[in-house]
């Protein structure tokens, strides 16, 4: 293995933790800057959502409709959202681009949410790597999750 490719792969694991701590963390600017500015998120079965600005209001709108569930009387959201992230797997990695694929877990206050996976390819952007696509699938979802939707973003 090359200096090169060791470099990429921790740098590709930075910007998969970057964008689950942004997202338990509400941070939904943040989580997009994961993305390269014409980066695309889609969920499995939903509609692709391109670019930042969309990523981030895709994002945003989830954490608020979990909001909105407290005070209007429907599902409350969940009060603590850990993503745990394993078994990333290098599928193809060159100095342009990189395909990655990873397992998620979601623990909330009730134990374990829902689980799934990301297919992601990556890029370089100046130092960093950044997601130019991610496919989320949820493939299993805890009767009376407080977060998970039928298709929620990871």
């Amino acid at each position: 293995m090359e200096l090169w490719e060791l470099v990429a792969r921790e740098r590709i694991r930075d910007t998969l933790a970057h964008y689950n701590w942004s997202g338990d963390a509400g941070r939904a600017e943040e989580l997009s800057a994961a993305f390269t500015p014409d980066g695309v998120l889609q969920v499995r079965g939903g509609a692709a959502h391109r670019g930042r600005a969309a990523i981030r209001d895709f994002i945003g709108g989830v954490a608020g409709r979990e909001a909105a569930g407290s005070s209007s009387g429907g599902p409350v959201g969940p009060k603590l959202v850990r993503h745990v992230l394993t078994n990333t797997r290098f599928r193809a990695l060159s100095p342009e681009e990189a395909t990655a694929e990873s397992y998620f877990t979601v623990v909330t206050e009730i134990g374990l949410d829902h689980a799934g996976r990301y297919r992601d390819t990556l890029v370089p952007v100046g130092e960093r790597w950044l997601i130019a696509s991610r496919l989320v699938s949820t493939d299993w979802v805890v009767a009376g999750s407080v977060m998970a939707s039928p298709s929620p973003a990871g």
